[in-house]
């Protein structure tokens, strides 16, 4: 119509077409003007929402998206966030389930019992620790991965990878986590599954070195060790699932960056209130230094 208007009259090509006059003045207005208010301010979320799913490497749904806004000045429900990721076609990534084959049943060298009872989150830092064993795929065979995470604070602490399922995989986790921490609670706890790396004496050696109470979970109820399978599960879907691993050597450093840039300092956690477990940390540890502080004053 805009391009005949000099041949032929408005009313007469809206007529013929179909449409309202109005709607063709209507059009032509916002063409001058440009976009009104709440186009702009739909383009202006839509770029925010894009900078923050590209910034997480692509891996976050609306809720953690909503979150991050929020944490750098934009208040938005998760709902319009929804919104815009469908219109830009941003997908964030969903955990598959998988069933872990990497516990091996042990003889037991000595008694271990069950000192969590599923509570892994005792309210404080340094009460439990929780550790499991996956596995990674590779062109030149599987490597498996130890971690060690704190049930209060989410946060990885110690990690370790190796061609071999073995005790030194768990210890050299373990030395890492209490190198970390450095000075423990005597009765921290180490929560395992019944595995034979695990239940070793070897294992049960390290931990009396360390001062570390050893627990273990049931026989084939994986939900006496839900949390690391949970962790599991994000490792895959958000890190290892999307990218090709040639040799087992190809996932070490990716896999540390992963862990100590993304999982412990970047991405935000649902249980910690949409924080990152080192963010978390620092502000229990902010809190009891100003408790201290409250206290020393009166």
């Amino acid at each position: 119509m805009e391009a005949e208007k000099a041949d032929y009259a408005i009313a007469r090509t809206s007529r013929l077409l179909g449409v309202s006059t109005s709607g063709f003045y209507a059009w032509r207005k916002r063409q001058v003007e440009g976009p009104g208010p709440r186009a702009r301010a739909r383009r202006e979320l839509d770029a925010k929402v894009r900078k923050v799913h590209r910034e997480s490497d692509e891996v976050y749904g609306p809720p953690r998206v909503a979150a991050q806004l929020e944490r750098e000045g934009t208040v938005v429900n998760e709902k319009t966030v929804a919104g815009s990721m469908r219109r830009q076609g941003l997908e964030g990534v969903s955990p598959r389930r998988f069933r872990p084959v990497t516990t091996i049943p042990g003889v037991p060298t000595h008694h271990i019992p069950d000192l969590v009872n599923r509570k892994w989150d005792q309210g404080r830092i340094n009460a439990v620790w929780i550790t499991d064993i996956t596995y990674l795929h590779t062109w030149e065979g599987f490597v498996y991965v130890c971690a060690i995470r704190d049930g209060h604070s989410r946060r990885v602490l110690g990690w370790a990878m190796d061609e071999r399922q073995a005790t030194d995989l768990v210890e050299r986790a373990l030395r890492m986590a209490h190198t970390l921490r450095q000075m423990l609670p005597s009765d921290v706890v180490l929560h395992a599954d019944r595995g034979s790396q695990f239940t070793s004496a070897q294992m049960h050696q390290v931990a009396v070195e360390l001062h570390v109470r050893q627990s273990r979970g049931r026989t084939g109820v994986c939900r006496d060790n839900a949390m690391s399978e949970s962790f599991w599960s994000t490792l895959k879907a958000e890190f290892y699932d999307r990218r090709v691993w040639q040799t087992r050597s190809r996932p070490g450093v990716r896999l540390a960056r992963w862990i100590e840039v993304v999982y412990n300092r970047r991405r935000l956690h649902t249980a910690l209130g949409m924080v990152p477990p080192v963010e978390f940390k620092q502000a229990l540890q902010q809190e009891n230094n100003n408790q201290e502080a409250r206290t020393q004053a009166a």
